[in-house]
């Protein structure tokens, strides 16, 4: 955790019709000084889209060798990398390298239309990497920091409710 980290705890309670998973998790979050709180929550998202018993949340910013999510199996070896935003080319080979399967989740529509342009060409040669966008207008307003709040999710779209009010996120599958 970074000096000057702000501490973030979240119950969420995951209801997934498309993996048929549904449970309910204690979330620790630092925010790193320079991070938003839209990719605070962006961080959430991805963590809601493919939880699991093993999935965990990493120092996020503040690491430099690990992704902002990951799920190793028993043995140590990483199962699925995830990162946030635009990667470059040198660090993607190295998580495709390391990992059974890799997400990036890009959520600022114009920068990341902008290096999609620009990459997308040269990540195709990685096969086991997936690129989303999330489209996720509003999601920062949920934000708080003892939060509360239930996902659903069905057919591809999540919704996340809380006191604070509704944010619909949809996702565009680009690689």
């Amino acid at each position: 955790m970074a000096a000057g980290s702000t501490i973030y705890k979240a119950q969420l309670s995951i209801a997934d019709m498309d993996r048929n998973y549904y449970e309910t998790h204690e979330i620790t979050l630092a925010q790193h000084p320079s991070e938003t709180d839209q990719r605070l929550m962006i961080r959430l998202v991805s963590f809601a889209l493919n939880a699991s018993d093993r999935l965990v949340i990493t120092k996020g910013i503040g690491g430099d060798d690990e992704p902002e999510l990951w799920e190793k199996d028993y043995s140590g070896d990483i199962v699925l990398w995830i990162d946030l935003g635009q990667m470059d080319e040198k660090r993607l080979r190295k998580a495709c390298g390391r990992s059974e399967r890799v997400i990036v989740y890009t959520y600022n529509l114009k920068s990341a239309t902008a290096w999609w342009r620009q990459y997308g060409a040269t990540f195709a040669r990685f096969k086991n990497l997936s690129v989303i966008h999330l489209h996720a207008e509003g999601i920062e307003k949920l934000c708080e920091r003892s939060m509360r709040l239930q996902c659903n999710i069905s057919d591809g779209e999540l919704s996340f409710h809380s006191d604070r009010g509704d944010v619909t996120i949809t996702q565009e599958q680009w690689q």
